[in-house]
């Protein structure tokens, strides 16, 4: 089981939108010496909405190469056509990806029914290791904690990440499903107390730009370790509110881009940072102690 912090990767790209592949490897390398537990390439935060085939699966290779057995990589490879997520997770097999996160489909709306025949049709199509994505606020569709406990019976299907910020989601998941399926949080903002809980790690947008001290968090709050949790989590906490000031990924990759770690480069229709927001989210940056 993979745990701990397990950043969303941004993806990197220049002044046009192409993607940067040095940068990438700039990126992958920062993150092991820094303490990442694994990395999700081309998650929702790494644009896979506006990232042809074609680049979503090179950036998924590049990944895993860089890597190169150091951290786990995880692929993202919903969509909301069920046909292809099939293919999309099965070319991150081909890329020797070690799981792939899937998000549920967006703006289709499915029944629960739907959302259940849709991830078992990838799971019997594709044999990886796979985790659920829940977070309805981007896709318009909660998957409710009975239909992740029916897919949990499911060999690969080996854990969600539950991104609504209710803190209740965490028990009524756990209840239905049991120790052996992994639950992350996909919300910074209450990751701590979600890994206090009991929940096994957080894919996390603010790792992107505090990788180590998300590290140090989420591993005291896996321990057990309130107090380290808590002081670490109060240095970062204006950081995951600033990280979302606008639309995600649009504050982390303007923090990443400071950071030097890559080009000033997103893709339409997302546009970058307004500098209206850019004191707001350097401010958090040097309230955690990042230059």
């Amino acid at each position: 089981m993979i745990q701990g912090s397990i950043v969303a990767l941004v993806t990197p790209m220049d002044a046009s939108g192409a993607v940067d592949r040095e940068s990438l490897h700039k990126l992958v390398e920062f993150h092991i010496a820094e303490g990442t537990d694994a990395l999700v390439a081309v998650g929702t935060t790494g644009e896979s909405a506006t990232l042809d085939e074609r680049e979503h699966c090179q950036v998924i290779q590049w990944v895993v190469e860089y890597a190169a057995g150091r951290i786990p990589v995880i692929a993202g490879t919903g969509a909301n056509s069920t046909a292809e997520a099939i293919n999309l997770t099965s070319r991150a097999r081909e890329a020797n990806a070690d799981a792939c996160l899937i998000v549920t489909p967006y703006y289709n709306k499915p029944t629960q029914e739907g959302l259940y025949l849709h991830y078992k049709a990838i799971a019997e199509a594709v044999d990886i290791p796979q985790i659920l994505y829940n977070v309805p606020g981007r896709t318009a569709c909660d998957m409710l904690p009975e239909t992740i406990g029916r897919l949990a019976q499911i060999g690969n299907i080996v854990g969600v990440k539950e991104a609504t910020g209710d803190l209740s989601r965490y028990q009524a998941i756990r209840d239905l499903t049991g120790a052996g399926f992994a639950i992350y949080s996909g919300d910074d903002a209450s990751s701590r107390e979600f890994c206090l809980l009991g929940g096994n790690g957080s894919i996390t947008v603010t790792g992107n730009v505090a990788p180590k001290q998300v590290h140090d968090m989420i591993i005291a709050a896996i321990q057990g370790d309130t107090d380290t949790a808590l002081a670490i989590d109060g240095r970062l906490a204006g950081l995951h509110k600033a990280l979302f000031v606008q639309s995600n990924p649009i504050p982390v990759k303007w923090a990443v881009a400071e950071m030097s770690l890559m080009g000033k480069g997103i893709r339409l229709p997302l546009t970058w940072l307004s500098q209206a927001c850019e004191p707001v989210v350097r401010a958090a940056m040097h309230q955690a102690g990042i230059s």
